[in-house]
């Protein structure tokens, strides 16, 4: 039983467990990895953080403005000799440096200070690459440069090894002579600034080529993915929209960096795999939930079992116990829902065997019907007909009693008598009481040869009764 119960219970656990998990899976995946709601995650971030890198680049812009229409920075470029002007542009550099990180929030990798030819005047920390022609490397920078305008660009370069977002705005010193000052962030630390919220696995910075100048949480496999899908990227830089790309598992959108030099990088965020992190967890940790029903029902299932299984056992062994001939085994089991059939069992041996007992409660009510054989034993009692009627009543009024009268009388009495030693009587009707009497009766008159009649006489804790000849 122990073993059905457990068996039954696992399967209906296995078959809800696992019902559900293929539920909640299938409605997950459905919900968390449409390629449409991926692609559509991946352009919310990539025009995000190319609006971000834009911000970034537009404050850098104004605050290089504001420095360069200082008396202070003008007055520092005033210098005769290219020795002095150098390291006057050096000095500026530095301090420019060490405003940065309060002003833009971020630590400058470079500041520099570039003549009108667009050579560095002078660097923060450093006298390295002075006389560097910049304009010559980048064609923005020289653009802006002849035109006197502020500007920002993606500047990258190996031979350089240039890796910056930069920031620039003219500056006139005294004698009329245009200068540009420079700021420049590292690309890793400006796109990490900016990514911070982005859901995806990653966000890089990729040129028309598809070459990866700059990225973030991205693995060789994303950059292998976005490189053969530079087509994209081109597509997204040519015609300054959001496009989404990339296949299988590596689903990408680019942006093209508006504002930047001469717009030839774009912002590539890689979708995630799934919209909500985790949504396979949540459908394994029903396995999880599972497998502790099952525990629950192995535990709950053995506890049940024994509970049961243990009092049958009980009343299987004596009962063959009593079939091998141990007529006074009798069973004394406190059990919940198997204690009353052993107290049946009990009632039914004793009657079976002739025994009497005590079948009355704590409160005195009997718990045990009156059997049809004791009922029959009280109708045999002194059959012979020499009993004294009881109550003082003899046969001359017993003859001259309506039979109507005298059965209906016989017959509550009877009842009273019983019931006055407590036993059950709801089970005697009037009808089966007369038509047991009236038998009764023609077999005393057969054996007497003149009719009888009976009256209810009590004999210690037993009601008995009494053929009186007519």
């Amino acid at each position: 039983m122990r073993n059905k119960i457990i068996a039954v219970n696992a399967v209906i656990v296995l078959i809800v467990g696992l019902l559900a998990f293929a539920i909640v899976k299938t409605q997950l995946s459905l919900a968390t990895s449409s390629t449409d709601q991926l692609k559509r995650s991946a352009q919310r971030d990539a025009v995000g953080v190319a609006a971000k890198l834009q911000l970034d680049g537009l404050r850098a812009e104004r605050w290089l403005s504001a420095k360069a229409a200082e008396p202070a920075t003008r007055a520092l470029l005033t210098k005769a000799t290219p020795d002095a002007r150098g390291d006057a542009a050096r000095q500026l550099s530095d301090q420019i440096a060490n405003a940065a990180p309060a002003a833009l929030g971020a630590k400058p990798s470079i500041v520099a200070v570039v003549d009108g030819n667009g050579k560095i005047l002078g660097r923060n920390g450093s006298d390295l690459g002075r006389g560097d022609d910049v304009s010559a490397t980048y064609p923005a920078f020289k653009e802006a440069l002849a035109k006197t305008a502020p500007g920002s660009d993606v500047w990258t370069d190996t031979k350089r090894a240039d890796q910056y977002i930069a920031s620039y705005a003219p500056v006139r010193d005294e004698n009329d002579r245009t200068m540009m000052l420079v700021i420049g962030v590292a690309l890793n630390d400006a796109l990490a600034r900016v990514t911070e919220a982005s859901g995806g696995r990653g966000v890089l910075l990729v040129n028309e080529t598809g070459d990866v100048l700059a990225n973030t949480q991205t693995t060789e496999d994303v950059k292998k993915a976005v490189k053969e899908a530079s087509g994209d990227v081109k597509n997204a830089v040519t015609t300054g929209t959001v496009i989404g790309g990339g296949k299988d598992d590596v689903l990408f959108a680019a942006a093209p960096l508006d504002g930047f030099g001469e717009k030839k990088t774009a912002v590539v965020a890689v979708a995630p795999t799934s919209l909500l992190e985790g949504a396979n967890g949540a459908a394994f940790s029903i396995l999880g939930a599972m497998a502790l029903g099952l525990i629950l029902v192995v535990a709950g299932g053995w506890f049940l079992g024994t509970y049961i299984s243990r009092p049958i056992a009980v009343l299987e062994e004596g009962l063959l116990a009593i079939l091998n001939g141990q007529s006074d085994k009798r069973f004394e089991l406190d059990h919940a829902e198997l204690g009353g059939l052993a107290f049946r069992i009990d009632q039914l041996l004793n009657q079976l065997m002739g025994v009497e007992e005590d079948n009355t409660d704590e409160q005195g009510r009997v718990s045990k019907a009156p059997s049809a054989a004791a009922f029959g034993d009280a109708y045999s009692v002194d059959r012979s007909g020499g009993g004294a009627p009881a109550g003082g009543g003899g046969a001359p009024a017993l003859a001259q009693e309506p039979a109507e009268q005298y059965y209906a009388r016989l017959y509550s009495e009877y009842m009273a008598a019983k019931r006055s030693l407590g036993e059950q009587v709801d089970h005697i009707t009037d009808a089966a009481f007369r038509s047991r009497i009236q038998g009764m009766e023609q077999e005393a008159a057969t054996k007497h040869g003149r009719p009888v009649r009976y009256q209810v006489q009590v004999n210690g804790r037993e009601v008995v009764l009494l053929a009186v000849p007519l």
